[in-house]
């Protein structure tokens, strides 16, 4: 068998499978391989008339069908199974190969498995894939981490493949080195909780406080989809909330069980954000509402507790109600984004990664999930200001927060009279309202830690760290 692939892809579930015939639609000649050769067959079989495929069985016949340098793509389950795939293949590749990894992994794992397969010479790309099954296909969001090096060698296939934003760029950018690719992804996945659990309050609230059928809860959404919220979640909200099951009849919403479920991304960007000191408070309750949805019996245990049960507006008010939704859940969605893009920031200024927080939000705007009109002025932002600080500085968005912050409040005020919860809404106005604050109780929680703990605290008046005498005369001592 002659060296002849551009590219080979080991993993061909649905992911793997699709993102090999999306080389091939793109002019590549692709090697394909799977632990099951039947899987191997069938791709070839089924598709083999959309590009040039090159079926191998073993390992050996992959690495020896593609081209040097060797570009070797894994699409298989994080963890364990990837670590066994490196161990299999590394040992047949040579210097300046590179090892492509397109699965959700921790960053932390990539960050390893660069630093092992760069003493061997071989690339190791932790790269982060979004837009699920039909992005891979068609085209998605690309997130490569590694070297420099490799991009050259791999940056222009994946700019070929991947997904066009609105005014024709690929959405696929060398994010940084090491894990920064997957880091960047993870926390793409976060924002992605935080959105769906604000779009669920929106909903909640319309059905609960409005009085809107699911069907006409819909066409709002369509109605947003038009202007400054214009999204594929929004879009595809519109879509399921329209949907009528054909087995009763019912609306499709009211037949699935009320108990999310999660991959564990979202997670790792709340526990990195805790470990990073970075607050992302509206993704962490989006995590945490998922998480408690899935308590059932804890759930039905609590359904007698005492409160309040929403009563419907009057038509006359529902309208005007839905209009005040749209601007909480816009204001909302501003800080969810600037809490992933500080943590990205953090992470950025802690690894050495030197991420461009502007490319980033490029690359957001088209094949993945949270893909939004709303990235375009995001990326308008970091381009204005390399050095932005924080979403929330930006002028523009200043001033639209300014314009709905009334009907935010009004929003989660309505809410909690009426006991709906909104722990995404509340979470993000006290987000806004804290980073806005003078002066924050954090005063006091230093007075109480150096109390119990001598653990000291800082004035205001002048430098240094100081201790206050409790037990004794209460006099202050520098700590």
């Amino acid at each position: 068998m002659g060296s002849t692939a551009q590219i080979g892809v080991t993993g061909l579930a649905v992911m793997g499978r699709n993102l090999a015939r999306n080389f091939a639609r793109n002019g590549y000649t692709v090697a394909v391989h799977n632990r099951t050769a039947a899987r191997t067959r069938a791709l070839v079989e089924e598709f083999g008339g959309e590009g040039d495929f090159v079926a191998t069985e073993t390992a050996e016949e992959f690495v020896a069908a593609l081209e040097r340098p060797r570009r070797l793509v894994v699409m298989v389950k994080a963890g364990e199974p990837t670590d066994a795939v490196i161990a299999e293949f590394a040992p047949l590749l040579e210097p300046g190969d590179m090892i492509v990894d397109g699965g959700n992994a921790h960053f932390a794992d990539t960050r390893r498995r660069e630093r092992e397969l760069r003493e061997r010479g071989i690339h190791f790309v932790g790269t982060g894939v979004s837009g699920g099954e039909e992005g891979a296909l068609n085209g998605p969001s690309i997130m490569p981490g590694g070297s420099a090096e490799s991009y050259e060698a791999l940056g222009p296939m994946l700019e070929r493949i991947a997904a066009r934003a609105d005014d024709g760029a690929p959405c696929v950018t060398h994010v940084g080195p090491d894990g920064a690719g997957h880091f960047v992804k993870m926390v793409h996945n976060g924002i992605e909780y935080a959105d769906m659990q604000l779009i669920g309050e929106a909903y909640q609230l319309l059905r609960d406080i409005a009085g809107y059928d699911p069907a006409r809860i819909a066409d709002v959404f369509r109605r947003w989809n038009t202007g400054r919220l214009d999204s594929y979640l929004i879009e595809i909200t519109a879509e399921v909330l329209s949907h009528v099951d054909a087995a009763t009849g019912k609306p499709f919403v009211d037949v699935v069980q009320d108990r999310a479920e999660q991959k564990g991304t979202g997670r790792w960007t709340v526990q990195t954000a805790l470990d990073l000191g970075v607050p992302v408070s509206g993704i962490a309750e989006a995590v945490f509402a998922r998480s408690l949805s899935g308590h059932a019996d804890l759930r039905a245990a609590s359904r007698g507790l005492p409160g309040p049960t929403a009563r419907p507006l009057p038509p006359e008010r529902a309208e005007a109600f839905a209009d005040r939704v749209e601007q909480a859940l816009y204001a909302s969605k501003i800080v969810s984004y600037t809490q992933g893009f500080h943590q990205i920031a953090a992470a950025s200024a802690e690894y050495g990664w030197g991420i461009d927080a502007g490319a980033v939000a490029r690359i957001w705007r088209g094949g993945c999930i949270i893909r939004a009109a709303f990235l375009d002025r995001i990326t308008a932002a970091y381009e204005a200001d390399p050095g932005l600080v924080s979403l929330l500085s930006d002028a523009e968005f200043a001033r639209e927060i300014g314009r709905a912050q009334d009907d935010w409040r009004s929003v989660v005020s309505l809410a909690v009279a009426e006991g709906v919860p909104v722990p995404g809404f509340a979470a993000a106005l006290a987000y806004y309202d804290g980073m806005r604050a003078d002066r924050l109780p954090a005063a006091l929680t230093q007075g109480q830690r150096d109390y119990f703990g001598a653990h000291t605290y800082r004035r205001t008046d002048r430098e240094g760290v100081f201790h206050t005498l409790w037990g004794g005369d209460r006099s202050e001592i520098e700590g």
